[in-house]
C-alpha cells in the first residue's frame, strides 16, 4: 500500500496532480482543497488512497491526512463512490463538510452534484459519530487564495477541471463565463466550486 508520495510537482490542474518521485510520474486525482493547498509549490507530499478495481487502478492524493480520512469515510457510505467523494471535497472544505454533517445540514450536502436527498441523509447518519471520534472536526481548511490570473486562463482551467470531473464542456463553459462576469477576480477553485453548485 502507498501511504504517501513525496516529490517534485511536475504538472497541476484543479483535478489532477502529477508528482515525480524516483523517476516515476504519479498521476493523482485531487480535490479543489488539495489543489489550493499545493498550488505554487515545487516539492509536495500527498497522502494517497488507492482505488483498485478489476478494470482500473486510480490514485487519489490529499494534502493532509484529515482530508484523506474524510474521503475514506465518504466512500464507506452506501451509494458514494470515489468520484462522488472527490466532488464533495471539491464543493466544500473539510471544515464545511464536517459542520454540515454534525449539524445535519442535508440541504448543503444535497447541493453537491450526484448526491440526492437519501444519500445526503445517509452521509449524515453514518458519519456524524465517526467524524467526532476521529477528531476531524478540528480541521481547518488549508491553503490560501491565489492571485487572480488572466480571466481566460481561469476560464480554461475551470472548464478543464469540470470536464475532468465528468461534465460536458459546453454547459460548463457557459456557467464558468457567467460566474466570471459576476466575479472577474475569482480564482479557479472558487469558480469551479460555484459552477459545481449551478450545473445540474
Amino acid at each position: 500500500m502507498i501511504e504517501y508520495i513525496k516529490g517534485e510537482l511536475a504538472e497541476l490542474t484543479p483535478a489532477l496532480a502529477t508528482v515525480e518521485a524516483g523517476g516515476v510520474g504519479y498521476g493523482l486525482n485531487i480535490s479543489l482543497n488539495t489543489y489550493t493547498a499545493i498550488q505554487g509549490k515545487k516539492e509536495v507530499k500527498l497522502y494517497v488512497y488507492e482505488a483498485i478495481r478489476e478494470d482500473s487502478h486510480a490514485l487519489y492524493g490529499f494534502a493532509g491526512k484529515k482530508e484523506r480520512e474524510l474521503f475514506e469515510l465518504l466512500i464507506s457510505v452506501s451509494g458514494v463512490g470515489t468520484n462522488t467523494a472527490r466532488m464533495v471535497l471539491s464543493s466544500m472544505s473539510p471544515a464545511e463538510l464536517c459542520d454540515s454533517i454534525s449539524t445535519g445540514n442535508e440541504r448543503l450536502i444535497k447541493s453537491v452534484k450526484g448526491i440526492g436527498l437519501k444519500t445526503a441523509q445517509r452521509i449524515i447518519v453514518d458519519l456524524r459519530d465517526k467524524i467526532v471520534a476521529l477528531g476531524i472536526t478540528d480541521e481547518i481548511p488549508v491553503g490560501g487564495m491565489m492571485a487572480a490570473p488572466v480571466n481566460n486562463k481561469v476560464k480554461d482551467e475551470a472548464v478543464s477541471a469540470l470536464t475532468m470531473l465528468g461534465f460536458a464542456p459546453a454547459p460548463s463553459q457557459k456557467v464558468v463565463v457567467q460566474i466570471l462576469q459576476q466575479q472577474p477576480d475569482a480564482p479557479v477553485e472558487e469558480v469551479v466550486k460555484l459552477a459545481l453548485k449551478q450545473i445540474k
